[in-house]
């Protein structure tokens, strides 16, 4: 499944500063994902085969160690890659959003296979393909070991790219997932978008411009340029996260800040997160999305967020490019720029 992961709700709250809550406000759910329907269905595929929803990656017992497994694509980003005739990052994207996964729960990457399903063959882009999936395995410090390319004109149209990523940790490595009152909360920048949200975000943006529209901000040629800004990736996190003790984790994609009620039942005051990059700001205005919403799609800035001792959390941020940027209190639900959620 490669579609953009679910946001969590599609409702306004009327709190949007700048987005009234009309008929020209976009949803996550009016550009066609719909979050009721797909947390429906990923409960089901949980329910049947066993497993637990919430768990970034699975675990199993291999004797001293965990064999750890996330499986991701990149969603319909590989639309704006289609459109400006630009693969060449969508690899790395492919990479992180496995990687960043183990990551959330401790884990360090060790290998990676990708799957490539296309409705014909196609040289160029497959190499472009290639060149994203090295440069994200070399950035995650992890080997690519295989994968398959799959031929299925009646099934695909265009391509899909997804893959699976292993990974080993020792039993007493693998965070205990679970925060306390009391604990601060230290996120780390995004890159952009990442992969998560896109089909919002390609609804606003495409309004009233194309991808090939000359970028409004940044240093970036075009605005589908801007959207294929390649997910960052946070491998370099985990020596820093064993060192603070780290109790848990949270990889911020689909769902946005509501990511953080996977760090268990508890309330996150977010009151100095990263400000958002130009291009949330550009997607929110374009759609006339409301604040509450690109907070449920979007990581607005912050990728990745970690749970700790205060004192700890301290020092995580002074030795990396982390700062502390709220806190977990008793009671739930997460708490950010004014909204609720």
């Amino acid at each position: 499944m490669t579609d953009d992961r679910p946001d969590g709700t599609e409702s306004h709250d009327g709190d949007s500063a700048g987005a009234d809550d009309d008929a020209n406000s976009l949803t996550y759910a009016d550009a066609g994902v719909d979050i009721g329907a797909s947390e429906a269905a990923t409960a089901a595929l949980v329910g049947a085969v066993g497993g637990s929803e919430g768990d970034y990656a699975g675990l199993l017992d291999i004797g001293d160690r965990y064999l750890a497994l996330a499986t991701d694509g990149v969603g319909t980003k590989l639309l704006v890659a289609e459109a400006l005739g630009d693969y060449s990052t969508v690899g790395i994207d492919c990479i992180a959003m496995n990687a960043n996964d183990l990551v959330a729960a401790g884990v360090r990457p060790v290998a990676f296979v990708d799957y490539l399903a296309v409705d014909e063959p196609d040289e160029a882009f497959a190499e472009q393909v290639g060149e994203g999936l090295r440069a994200g395995a070399d950035e995650a410090g992890l080997e690519l070991v295989g994968g398959e390319t799959a031929v299925m004109p009646e099934v695909i149209r265009g391509l899909d790219l997804a893959g699976t990523c292993a990974g080993l940790v020792a039993k007493n490595a693998v965070l205990p997932g679970v925060a306390e009152p009391g604990d601060a909360l230290v996120g780390f920048p995004s890159s952009g978008i990442h992969s998560n949200g896109l089909t919002l975000a390609r609804t606003a943006s495409t309004r009233e411009h194309e991808y090939t529209t000359p970028c409004p901000f940044g240093d970036y040629d075009t605005l589908g340029e801007a959207l294929l800004e390649p997910t960052r990736i946070y491998t370099h996190l985990l020596s820093p996260m064993r060192e603070h003790d780290v109790r848990a984790a949270a990889h911020i994609t689909g769902g946005g800040w509501t990511n953080l009620e996977r760090l268990g039942d508890n309330r996150y005051v977010v009151d100095d997160a990263f400000d958002p990059h130009p291009v949330f700001e550009f997607v929110q205005s374009a759609g006339e999305v409301a604040d509450a919403e690109m907070h449920r799609t979007f990581n607005m800035g912050t990728g990745f967020v970690c749970a700790l001792a205060p004192d700890d959390a301290a020092a995580l941020a002074a030795g990396t490019d982390g700062r502390v940027i709220g806190r977990v209190a008793s009671g739930s639900g997460v708490a950010i720029r004014g909204l609720e959620l």
